[in-house]
């Protein structure tokens, strides 16, 4: 399981430990990943995602998940959003044709 939030793709960093001595040691920036269920209302269910507290502030900001996605260009979505982007314009698709 990668170390990458769905939603904005934020990702581990690198960086350096820097003793009193100034020693510098190299090290990894973990990015703070959570757990979270949203739910989108054009799918009719929760969608189990893995992001960042940012992610979520922005999701809640635009509107909900569908608002999010959809108001995205594709090249800022990584590609798990990408995926669940093209669901939901299937859905809308179907729901417009019937």
């Amino acid at each position: 399981m990668s170390r990458r939030c769905m939603i904005l793709g934020k990702g581990v960093q690198a960086g350096n430990n820097v003793s009193h001595a100034h020693n510098k040691t190299r090290r990894r920036y973990l990015p703070n990943l959570q757990n979270s269920s949203v739910l989108s209302d054009i799918l009719g269910e929760t969608v189990r995602l893995r992001v960042t507290p940012a992610a979520i502030r922005t999701i809640e900001h635009k509107g909900g998940l569908d608002a999010f996605l959809l108001g995205t260009p594709n090249r800022k979505l990584t590609p798990e959003a990408k995926r669940l982007k093209k669901r939901l314009e299937r859905a809308v698709a179907k729901k417009a044709r019937d």
